[in-house]
């Protein structure tokens, strides 16, 4: 029997400002998302995916369409239950920039453990699970004392991810988590990422690069304008992508394919896509 998903978006639309100058910012976006499943989001500034990540952590409205999370239905849902939603920890959310998602008064036991101790875990409890799970990122317990300042951007970013499994959730969204990071970082947290796979967490990988997401997700949804326009298992969006954008992209990724050598082709296919 094929699990039920963790994430079901459906026909999903969002439109920002008011009525008379209204921009549609997504249009019917489908997606699913499966237990262990890492499934990437890309597309270049501007395409919806940060609009897709606040939309399912309820944070923008829906216009039109359904987000179930767990078998929930949250689309209607209120401040309250959001609320109550976030305590249980079932879905959680690794920012772009570590510094500025830890609080820079706490010391990383103390952000990692917050949210354990918000859900009535014992205090001895939450700080061995602390030490467990700087531990699954590759970080030592020497660090637990230590502010987010006084971290490498690298740490800060394998800290982010681990408060964000902490409370063990069902689905995790990553918005950019190795943009701001220098090469070998880069490599480290997204070799993390596939080792997370294997612990059944469903993960959303939103990223404007191919190349980092390529390695990683098990499946890839692209973004271009609002529209969600080719969705398949990574090793085909890569090396038989289907619509002109996917192929742009593709042919942009050095680390891929290696960069267009015939500007005509860039320019035909960028004539393919919708004004």
């Amino acid at each position: 029997m094929t699990p039920r998903p963790v994430l079901e978006v459906t026909g999903l639309t969002v439109h920002y400002g008011p009525r008379r100058r209204r921009r549609q910012a997504l249009d019917g976006v489908a997606l699913t998302v499966a237990p262990g499943e890492t499934v990437g989001v890309i597309g270049e500034t501007g395409s919806g995916k940060s609009t897709l990540a606040r939309a399912v952590l309820g944070l923008v409205p829906a216009s039109a369409g359904s987000i179930v999370i767990d078998g929930e239905d949250v689309t209607g849902h209120g401040d309250r239950q959001w609320r109550a939603l976030r305590r249980r920890g079932v879905v959680q959310y690794v920012f772009q920039d570590p510094l500025r998602s830890l609080d820079p008064d706490l010391t990383i036991e103390e952000s990692l453990t917050e949210p354990l101790l918000v859900r009535g875990v014992p205090r001895a409890d939450a700080a061995g699970r602390a030490r467990a799970f700087l531990d699954r990122v590759r970080l030592t317990g020497d660090l637990l004392d230590r502010l987010p300042g006084e971290l490498s951007g690298g740490q800060r970013q394998r800290v982010a991810v681990a408060r964000a499994l902490v409370t063990e959730p069902r689905l995790v969204i990553l918005d950019e988590p190795v943009s701001a990071l220098d090469s070998a970082n880069r490599v480290q947290i997204l070799d993390i990422l596939k080792e997370l796979r294997a612990g059944g967490v469903a993960m959303v990988f939103i990223s404007h690069d191919l190349g980092s997401v390529a390695g990683t997700a098990d499946r890839i949804a692209v973004l271009y304008r609002g529209e969600l326009v080719e969705t398949a298992a990574a090793h085909d969006v890569v090396n038989r992508p289907q619509h002109p954008y996917t192929r742009l992209l593709v042919g942009s990724a050095p680390t891929l394919r290696g960069a267009f050598a015939d500007r005509a082709e860039r320019d035909r296919l960028r004539a393919l896509l919708p004004a």
